[in-house]
């Protein structure tokens, strides 16, 4: 046969085949059109326009490309160009509880309360609304953003409730506060003894100051009434509606149970769950309870083989390993500072439970073929999580369980290094911290962290160049779960008051935007084993979108904290539409 009758042949059969697949494509049903879409493929590639057909995107590139793919009748959208980003994702909120707490218990967090004044004022509105003897619970306060730069004790809040047991969760949700009532309900006096891993503090004549941290909180608040089933519902409903306001569309949620889960199902069943959710289980300190999660688990929570429906994933187990930040609990190798430059002398934190026990626990999830991820925040506490991962590994070499390092806060080059070499030989080891502390929490982790501990914090320059990739979360409700905060508090690591100056954390570990948009979106994806289906706007991949009233790419650093998100998309669904505003 003769090249150019073959050439032709060649050719007429491409583009047979081109049309076959053409035909086979659903035809788009809704187009985005003269936008800036930030794409956050392989390549960052900016494009003009999207396709979508029902859930799924069918074409990503100009205007023209989209309406090539469009069907008859099918609905445009003006962009007039403003941005679609994916859907943002959070790689950590407490949601289905953080949702109730929303709602039902008093918000104490900053600007709602400034000073001890205000905490007080809080209770006593409260107090009048509730007979007596009923408890009243708050959330959100930070000593850090009060006035007297100090936590709050029983003493500020006693005559606000003194006919009312009271308890107020600090933000980072590892310590808060009794009223004396409320002590003597539960027993706690200047003879109760410090609980396993908890600490009561005390006044110099050793009676408590009803501040309760890490495990002597529960001597308090397992008397406080549980809430019920319909309260957490009611939450995950309304949290849902408000993520998707943020353009927030998937979230891994730690620690969950068998009745979170249905809750879950539930609200799934009824159409509302618009949000892609990863679930934890709740791991325990023991082994015997790990063992009884493997039974019970382990065979339905293996994202690595399936996703299942990709809404709602049994994805592995949570742990702890040490306390917090706030509390000065987590577990590092040197002592605390306490003011900025003083030292908390002898308190060097400590682990959660027995850490040879937690490091029995990873080894048997992981064995399960169970996806975990650790909470560590000091950095003995990261090293131990780390060095028993990379134990395990050795022993039971096993890719893509991608286990993970919970907020990693101030990782030693030890554990960087063992990171790096985790993610590159076994696709595990990978941070899932939280960029918003930096903010958030700055006022108060800068001065317990101290002037060098701080300029470690969250070292995303660092993991960059070690080849490193993370998924950042909020840790909802300790920080505010807007995804636009993480991405910028990654930029610009600034504390929101700036009680120890305006740069406690420096700059030096500060990413670009791209690098801080990936973190919540392709590799945030990756870490909830849906990064071929999420988290980046291409031809296959799900309908999850956001439109932004400006680009996060081209505004100044400032701007980013305070985008407006004017629709998102969910599945193909428009979900969310920003009041007033028409497309």
């Amino acid at each position: 046969m003769r090249p150019s009758l073959r050439s032709f042949r060649i050719a007429t059969l491409a583009a047979l085949l081109a049309s076959a697949a053409a035909a086979q494509q659903p035809r788009a049903d809704l187009l985005l059109l003269n936008g800036r879409v930030l794409t956050v493929d392989a390549t960052d590639r900016v494009a003009q326009a999207v396709a979508i057909a029902g859930n799924r995107i069918v074409a990503v590139g100009s205007n023209a490309d989209a309406e090539r793919a469009a069907a008859p009748g099918a609905r445009r959208v003006d962009l007039a160009g403003r941005t679609v980003t994916p859907g943002l994702l959070d790689a950590h909120a407490h949601f289905s509880g953080g949702g109730a707490d929303r709602l039902f218990v008093i918000d104490l967090s900053y600007p709602n309360v400034k000073n001890m004044a205000d905490v007080a004022a809080a209770i006593r509105e409260k107090a009048a609304t509730l007979p007596k003897g009923t408890w009243i619970t708050g959330r959100g306060w930070d000593e850090g953003k009060l006035a007297e730069k100090r936590l709050i004790t029983a003493r500020d809040i006693d005559a606000a409730s003194p006919d009312h047991p009271v308890y107020l969760t600090q933000t980072t949700g590892h310590y808060g506060v009794a009223n004396s009532l409320a002590m003597r309900l539960a027993g706690v006096s200047k003879d109760t003894r410090d609980p396993p891993a908890g600490t009561i503090d005390r006044n110099p004549d050793g009676s408590p100051t009803g501040v309760l941290k890490e495990g002597a909180q529960g001597l308090v608040r397992r008397l406080v009434p549980p809430r019920t089933a319909d309260e957490n519902e009611r939450g995950i409903r309304e949290l849902v509606k408000a993520f998707n306001a943020e353009g927030m569309t998937g979230l891994k949620d730690p620690g969950i149970n068998a009745q979170t889960w249905d809750l879950y199902r539930k609200v799934e069943r009824d159409g509302a769950l618009n949000v892609r959710v990863f679930a934890l289980w709740r791991g325990g300190s023991t082994i015997e309870g790990a063992r009884r999660l493997v039974a019970e688990r382990a065979a339905t929570s293996r994202p690595y083989e399936t996703t299942g429906d990709d809404h709602l994933v049994s994805g592995g187990v949570k742990l702890y390993i040490d306390g917090s930040g706030g509390a000065r609990t987590a577990w590092l190798y040197d002592d605390w500072n306490k003011d900025w430059t003083g030292v908390d002398a002898g308190n060097a934190g400590y682990p959660t439970s027995n850490a040879d026990t937690i490091r029995a626990m990873i080894r048997l999830f992981h064995d399960a073929g169970m996806h975990v991820s650790v909470h560590s925040i000091g950095d003995r506490g990261i090293d131990w999580v780390v060095d028993s991962y990379d134990q395990a590994m050795r022993d039971n070499p096993r890719k893509g369980l991608r286990h993970g390092i919970i907020h990693a806060n101030i990782p030693t080059d030890h554990a960087i290094d063992v990171m790096a070499r985790l993610q590159r030989d076994f696709d595990a080891g990978y941070p899932e911290p939280s960029a918003s502390f930096a903010w958030w929490l700055g006022d108060t982790y800068a001065g317990n962290f101290g002037p060098a501990r701080s300029l470690r914090l969250n070292p995303f320059a660092t993991f960059r160049a070690r080849g490193m990739t993370w998924a950042n979360g909020s840790d909802y409700g300790v920080t505010p779960f807007a995804a636009r905060y993480g991405i910028w508090a990654a930029i610009a690591r600034e504390p929101l008051l700036g009680t120890w100056g305006g740069d406690p954390f420096g700059r030096k570990e500060s990413v670009d935007v791209k690098t801080a948009l990936r973190a919540q979106t392709i590799w945030a994806a990756r870490q909830m084993f849906l990064e071929t289906k999420i988290g980046s706007i291409e031809p296959g991949k799900y309908a999850d979108l956001a439109v932004w009233d400006r680009d996060f790419y081209t505004v100044p650093t400032a701007q980013i904290k305070d985008a407006q998100c004017l629709m998102t998309l969910f599945d193909g669904k428009v979900v969310y539409q920003a009041p007033g505003v028409k497309f």
